[in-house]
């Protein structure tokens, strides 16, 4: 009977030391800091960023190995630096380049191109292939070149200073790469006369970012005679043929595998050269007349001095 008696007030006092804890008080919010109103709800609330997910609550396999989101601010940030995006815009040539053409176009030391190399390595914006001694650094792919395209067209244009700024401006205007395929008012106007011609056919009318182009069995024949297993392209792991908007022309320009076969077919016909400015190219007197001449339109030479 007394050992009933102990936990019966035992029991009471757990309930009265309960009740005592549990009336209301004024929440005392912590002093950050910083002062963020984020922090202060944070600690009110008990909040903490990594929350475990319950046993009972598992995640099937495939659900754990999709993504939640992407990390813009990461990718952003990298860029953001005005000598590590001088190389990547050098880089959109698509021709690799070794530490120290780099550091020279961006106008630093050889340590500090050393450092920002490193940087744009770690977050996968380049990659670096080593012949001898020697290191030569490229884009990480057609992908980061698309996402350097498409922030042009929402960033402010560089005022030209100089004269040598104005021609360049002007031969990249004209033709250029970008990356692996025809930009500028040339690749705008491959694109035009490839739809006029009805060589190429749009599967949908959606914005350029989902525009997609077929090709048709008239283009089939021309890109063959021009040198081109459409087939064989087809094969490749990227996306087809679609556009991208031309940041110096605000108009589209053919982009994916295809341009790309057909950017590097020019080259090795010696239709198209590389210009003395950047990812400038030029068209050659024989280019002009084959582009014309397989493709419907006429192409301005470009191989005089701009």
């Amino acid at each position: 009977m007394l050992y009933q008696l102990s936990h019966v007030r035992a029991h009471l006092g757990c309930v009265q030391n309960c009740s005592r804890s549990c009336r209301p008080r004024k929440l005392e919010a912590p002093k950050p800091a910083d002062g963020h109103a984020s922090i202060i709800v944070e600690g009110l609330l008990g909040y903490r960023r990594n929350v475990t997910v319950p046993a009972h609550y598992d995640l099937a396999p495939a659900a754990r190995a999709v993504p939640y989101d992407t990390d813009i601010a990461q990718a952003a940030a990298l860029i953001a630096d005005p000598t590590r995006a001088a190389m990547l815009r050098t880089l959109m040539s698509g021709r690799p380049l070794a530490a120290g053409e780099l550091a020279r176009l961006a106008g630093v030391s050889a340590a500090t191109a050393s450092f920002h190399l490193a940087k744009l390595l770690d977050g996968n914006m380049i990659v670096v292939a080593r012949q001898g001694r020697h290191r030569y650094y490229r884009l990480a792919g057609h992908e980061v070149a698309a996402a350097l395209e498409a922030i042009g067209l929402i960033s402010p244009a560089l005022p030209v200073r100089t004269l040598r700024q104005s021609r360049e401006a002007i031969a990249l205007t004209e033709a250029r790469t970008c990356y692996d395929h025809l930009a500028g008012r040339a690749g705008v106007g491959l694109l035009d006369s490839l739809l006029t011609s009805k060589y190429l056919d749009r599967t949908d009318r959606g914005d350029s970012a989902s525009t997609r182009f077929v090709v048709t069995g008239a283009g089939a024949r021309t890109l063959a005679s021009f040198g081109l297993n459409v087939t064989e392209v087809r094969r490749s792991r990227r996306h087809f043929a679609g556009e991208c908007i031309d940041w110096t022309q605000r108009r589209g320009h053919l982009n994916g595998a295809l341009a790309a076969a057909i950017t590097a077919r020019l080259f090795e016909l010696g239709w198209i050269t590389r210009g003395a400015r950047r990812r400038s190219v030029l068209i050659t007197a024989a280019g002009a007349q084959g582009l014309a001449d397989t493709f419907g339109q006429c192409w301005p030479r470009g191989d005089e001095p701009v």
